[in-house]
């Protein structure tokens, strides 16, 4: 195996933000009376927001005030990231100064849509060790679909199989597989699934666990 390039996921992977989000889904939700069991939350976490719309209106009825509620719940999301800025995951500015040190081409692959995306990686002062950012809105089909991650290899001139992805959730690590793209699963809110952990080539404890594997993948040494 011979990979040269690493790309990252945002929500959950680098940021502590998916319990935001969690919290901010949970709160707008109850303000039209509706709960967010754990089992649905889970199933949508690192898909789009519209695919997480559609499952939600699927669950809970067709009647559910989607719009108002997506817009209460990014109100609620945006003011305490404003408040606090993205919490970083351990050991995330250590991983990303490493790939710099070592000229290794890094980009950032979301479901986020991507104007989101960019504010954050800035608000977190981490812009500039990616050379590609891909949004969810960037593409027709988000994760598990592979387009995102697709993406990402072109702007960076690579072949899918250079590639290594970063990922907390099983819709990334599905996206990966499709994609012919190696991954390490760094799980966030959930454990992986039993097929996400046969998908993925390792599954890291944290990103201080992923600098070791990729640091073994890409032939350098810690």
């Amino acid at each position: 195996m011979s990979v040269s390039t690493v790309i990252f996921d945002m929500d959950g992977l680098m940021f502590d933000t998916e319990r935001l989000a969690r919290d901010a889904w949970e709160r707008a939700m109850a303000e039209w009376g509706y709960r967010i069991p754990d089992a649905l939350y889970l199933s949508v976490v690192g898909r789009t927001a519209q695919s997480a719309q559609e499952v939600f209106r699927q669950a809970l009825g067709a009647d559910l005030p989607m719009e108002a509620i997506c817009q209460r719940k990014e109100q609620y999301l945006e003011n305490a990231l404003a408040q606090q800025g993205p919490p970083l995951k351990p050991g995330l500015l250590e991983l990303l100064a490493q790939l710099e040190q070592w000229s290794v081409p890094r980009a950032v692959a979301s479901s986020t849509a991507r104007h989101r995306v960019v504010d954050r990686l800035a608000q977190a002062g981490v812009s500039e060790y990616f050379s590609v950012i891909v949004g969810g809105d960037d593409v027709v089909h988000g994760k598990p679909a592979p387009d995102l991650f697709l993406s990402a290899a072109r702007q960076l001139g690579v072949a899918p199989s250079e590639c290594v992805v970063l990922e907390d959730s099983d819709a990334g690590i599905h996206a990966a597989s499709a994609a012919g793209m190696v991954s390490v699963m760094v799980p966030d809110l959930k454990p992986p699934t039993d097929e996400s952990g046969r998908l993925a080539l390792r599954v890291a404890s944290s990103l201080h666990d992923a600098q070791g594997v990729l640091a073994e993948m890409l032939g350098f040494r810690i």
